[in-house]
């Protein structure tokens, strides 16, 4: 069993605090970002940033629904960390200037996965997989902050 992970990144043409506080925003803005795979969105807890808790089932293969409950921390100044109560999944997005006016946002996310040939495929496509998801929420927080 060897450790799983999927990062992607994107500039984005907005204040770096602006694109945080999108994304910390989880009553209102994140639930606008997430693409077809996730479903039963729900806030909990909270709603902006640490303490929040929010619950969703993330459907990444036609065959694979994680049910995700999700404690949320802001560990340092920039960052989210989504942990998932029922794996051991761990989300982190991470927003820095990259220039004037400007923002790198990484969503990088992490779990212990299947050993044997299945962890051998999950190693494989799975990051490319769940890369495409975060490309498309990324893509749709840009919309969101650069209209602004």
């Amino acid at each position: 069993m060897g450790q799983v992970e999927a990062t992607t990144e994107r500039i984005i043409a907005a204040d770096p605090e602006e694109v945080f506080d999108a994304l910390a925003d989880y009553t209102g803005t994140r639930a606008k970002l997430l693409p077809e795979h996730f479903s039963g969105y729900e806030v909990r807890e909270g709603g902006d940033g640490e303490g929040t808790v929010v619950h969703w089932k993330l459907q990444a293969t036609s065959k694979r629904v994680r049910d995700c409950l999700l404690d949320v921390t802001e560990p340092t100044t920039g960052q989210l960390v989504e942990k998932d109560r029922n794996s051991s999944m761990v989300t982190t997005w991470t927003v820095t200037p990259a220039g004037e006016g400007r923002a790198r946002a990484v969503v990088s996310t992490v779990w212990n996965g299947a050993g044997g040939i299945g962890g051998f495929f999950e190693r494989t496509f799975a990051p490319k997989g769940l890369g495409r998801i975060y490309d498309t929420v990324l893509a749709r927080l840009a919309a969101e902050v650069e209209k602004s």
